[in-house]
């Protein structure tokens, strides 16, 4: 008899669900701040709460969470740490200064991304 490996069940909250979900949309070379992601999932002040749940996504590789940068420009945190962070960015052609992403010649601005549904 062979060796089959374990499965294993995954179980989400509803809000990281919808976290992932939105974090899917980002195009490949493309950035959104945290506060992007909250605005767009009608939770505008969890930001925190969306860093929190890309800390624990599950689905690195389906769901790209490296995308994901503060309002100010700022790499943020990442589960592989910062640096692999920006190697994974300059891969998909952006940008990196110092910690910031870099879009035209200027700093990520995430207020430039704000939506005036929100």
């Amino acid at each position: 008899m062979k060796n089959r490996p374990e499965k294993y069940t995954i179980t989400l909250t509803e809000f990281q669900n919808r976290v992932y979900k939105e974090v899917s949309k980002i195009p490949k070379g493309k950035v959104r701040s945290y506060k992007y992601i909250a605005c767009k999932i009608e939770k505008p002040n969890a930001w925190r709460a969306v860093a929190n749940a890309l800390k624990k996504n599950p689905f690195i590789g389906k769901v790209p969470c490296h995308r994901v940068i503060k309002s100010d420009g700022a790499i943020g945190g990442f589960s592989r740490g910062v640096n692999a962070k920006k190697k994974l960015l300059r891969a998909e052609g952006l940008t990196i200064k110092g910690n910031a992403v870099i879009i035209n010649g200027d700093a990520f601005q995430g207020a430039s991304l704000q939506h005036k549904k929100w």
